[in-house]
């Protein structure tokens, strides 16, 4: 199990071997650096030797851990600093700014929903803060948002989706077994996350309503199982469309982002305003919030970034 100070050091103490703030275990000295590759090139082997089991037969809903310890079988959405491989690189970099990606809560003895889990950065770092945390997430089995474009072919934009997802999902259960991780995981959409879950006092949504056909109902289902508070974060597009997020920034704002003329993206939807996400969740009865803005970095450019945290104030 993850425990608080077992294999953590100290709160953003220190440094990985990849250059950033060392909060997840240290690597080996013998540990090699893997690059992130292309999705395209890393999407060109799948997998043929795991043949994992993604249902529980005792609970159907929670995913069987797949034994993976060969990093060629995954992609990594998160730079992690993981035992026994090193620093492996991904798209996302949260290492640093990981606290304020999160709002500043605190997760001793909460249970947490993390939706968009991807390779598990954050999910294992609550759960280092003493979190009892369930992931939940896509595997190749469940359909992404896909945009649907008018004459498009989308077989092998959505194969390529596919072995993308297995191998991220491969990526989580890589480094959870190297974490040696009590956290579970569910495979389902954020639209049918099953009520038998039970209940949670924190969700968190990490960078994932942009990629959302209905970002609404995402969070009616989510919140629906919420006791406490949500944490949303999302990317915040000033150079691109200013309009949407400067304005904004006081009122709520959202731009539809797919072109039909260029036919892209092909897998996000929305430009979404932090005035917009907490009309959202005031809806649902998470009318008090706070907001705090962050640069997080992206392939190791930075990113701008907001967190929106809401408080339960009605059932």
């Amino acid at each position: 199990m993850v425990k608080n100070g077992e294999w953590f050091s100290g709160r953003m103490h220190g440094w990985g071997s990849c250059g950033g703030s060392s909060i997840l275990p240290s690597p080996t000295k013998n540990s090699k650096t893997k690059d992130y590759k292309s999705i395209s090139k890393m999407d060109e082997e799948v997998d043929k030797k795991i043949t994992p089991t993604y249902l529980n037969p005792k609970n159907s809903f929670w995913a069987t851990p797949r034994k993976v310890t060969d990093l060629k079988y995954c992609n990594f959405y998160h730079t992690m600093d993981i035992p026994g491989y090193g620093c492996v690189k991904g798209q996302w970099d949260l290492r640093r700014g990981i606290r304020k990606y999160l709002g500043g809560i605190e997760f001793k003895g909460k249970r947490v929903l993390d939706i968009g889990t991807a390779s598990g950065f954050v999910c294992f770092y609550m759960e280092n803060q003493g979190a009892e945390v369930v992931g939940c997430d896509l595997s190749e089995k469940q359909a992404w948002d896909m945009v649907p474009y008018a004459n498009y072919n989308y077989k092998q934009l959505v194969a390529q989706r596919q072995n993308h997802i297995k191998k991220i999902n491969n990526s989580f259960w890589l480094a959870h077994r190297a974490y040696k991780s009590r956290a579970k995981m569910v495979y389902t959409t954020v639209y049918e996350i099953p009520e038998r879950l039970g209940m949670f006092d924190v969700t968190t949504l990490g960078c994932i309503l942009v990629h959302l056909r209905d970002p609404f109902l995402a969070l009616q289902k989510a919140l629906k199982l919420t006791k406490e508070m949500v944490i949303i974060t999302e990317p915040l597009y000033i150079t691109n469309y200013p309009l949407t997020q400067i304005f904004g920034i006081f009122f709520p704002q959202m731009s539809f982002l797919p072109n039909p003329k260029v036919k892209i993206p092909s897998d996000s939807w929305w430009v979404l305003s932090p005035q917009i996400i907490k009309r959202f969740i005031g809806v649902l009865g998470f009318e008090k919030t706070k907001i705090n803005y962050h640069i997080q970095y992206w392939f190791g450019q930075k990113r701008l970034l907001f967190t929106i945290v809401g408080y339960r104030t009605k059932e």
